[in-house]
């Protein structure tokens, strides 16, 4: 019998008939609904994981806080292609880490399905979207499930606010860690709510605002997003100014148009470092190992280029950059307060999203929270 209800909640009963003489395959099973809406039976317990992602490792590090690599069988290779310092920052306290074999480079279509079945995972992690197989790769899906690999996808960007917990949430149940889950879960709600709730109530104007798509990755204008971080602006009470007008995720606005809307606010998202900061680049310098006066340092550079530096708010000072990687994060709930004290200072006042940001750290991470991670002109 499945026990249907009973299962997705977690089945402690089915967790304690492990071993027993006698148990059915069914009792040894937990079968959770996915992100995608997919009923999976997942092994009650697992011990050996499949990353979809490897910036998904930040996330099984909230349920497997002490060491998040014990039951990491393989993983994607974009963590150390697409944000290095941060990867660097993990190395230095797991240095087995560059050892965890590498089932892809940094897209969907570089996995390799035979050297993640040769890993004899029994459990596959993926992202409704991003980097790694989705959903719509069925051929991939059937070949692991063939070999005894259940697959759950999560979601951390399509809808940032709702699915981050609801994947913290599902990955406790699959790994065994509700508690845990719970834990973050509960302080994640309650950061978010003090800005949610809030413009619930108080409905400030929503300013006008250019959010420029990974700042210096090419040398013309205007790239932007109203999709990944652009659900978090929105949530914050901002007006995207690209809504509309470019189709899915991102795109890229026409000078003219950036120059005639005259957004009330410019924000970049930075994908720089450290070493870009020292080399004079026009990315902008966030994340692992940056200072302040470094990352202020690059986003006065990068608001140099034509077009950018004629925009009336970054001429008033109304300009910052925030960690391009944040929309891949179950720590997006600090962005989602810097933006808001950014777009309503008078009214989000009293937040901290530092602080928000260390707790986060402090609490449900392996490692410590170093580097600026969000940046002011002034």
């Amino acid at each position: 019998m499945r026990r249907r209800d009973l299962l997705l909640r977690g089945t402690a009963a089915s967790v304690a008939c492990l071993g027993l003489p006698g148990t059915s395959r069914a009792a040894a099973e937990v079968e959770l609904t996915d992100l995608a809406g997919r009923r999976v039976a997942v092994p009650a317990r697992v011990e050996r994981v499949l990353l979809g992602e490897g910036r998904f490792l930040p996330t099984l590090a909230l349920l497997d806080r002490e060491d998040p690599l014990a039951r990491l069988a393989g993983m994607m290779g974009e963590f150390e292609r697409l944000d290095a310092p941060g990867y660097g920052q993990w190395r230095s306290r797991f240095p087995r880490l560059d050892a965890v074999p590498r089932v892809g480079r940094a897209t969907g279509g570089s996995f390799s399905v035979e050297q993640a079945i040769a890993l004899r995972p029994q459990l596959a992690v993926f992202g409704l979207e991003g980097h790694g197989p989705a959903p719509q790769d069925r051929e991939t899906l059937a070949r692991l499930q063939a070999a005894g690999c259940a697959i759950l996808f999560i979601d951390l960007r399509q809808d940032p606010l709702l699915n981050t917990p609801r994947s913290v949430s599902l990955l406790g149940q699959a790994l065994g860690r509700p508690r845990e889950a719970a834990e973050f879960v509960g302080y994640y709600r309650q950061e978010a709510a003090r800005v949610t709730e809030v413009l619930k109530t108080r409905r400030p104007p929503a300013p006008a605002v250019f959010l420029e798509n990974r700042v210096g990755l090419g040398e013309g204008c205007c790239d932007t997003m109203v999709g990944l971080m652009g659900k978090l602006l929105d949530a914050a009470g901002g007006r995207n100014i690209a809504r509309g007008r470019v189709p899915g995720e991102d795109g890229t606005l026409s000078l003219e148009y950036l120059l005639s809307a005259q957004p009330q606010c410019y924000i970049g998202t930075a994908i720089g470092g450290a070493a870009t900061a020292q080399a004079g680049s026009m990315r902008v310098a966030l994340g692992a190992g940056v200072d302040e006066p470094a990352a202020r340092a690059s986003l006065r550079r990068a608001l140099q280029r034509r077009g950018i530096a004629q925009l009336q708010a970054v001429q008033a000072g109304r300009a910052y950059a925030i960690w391009h990687h944040f929309y891949n994060s179950p720590f997006n709930v600090a962005a989602l307060q810097v933006f808001a004290q950014w777009l309503h200072p008078q009214t989000f006042a009293t937040l901290d999203p530092r602080a928000t940001l260390e707790t986060l750290y402090r609490r449900f991470q392996p490692v410590p929270l170093d580097g600026q991670y969000w940046v002011s002109l002034r």
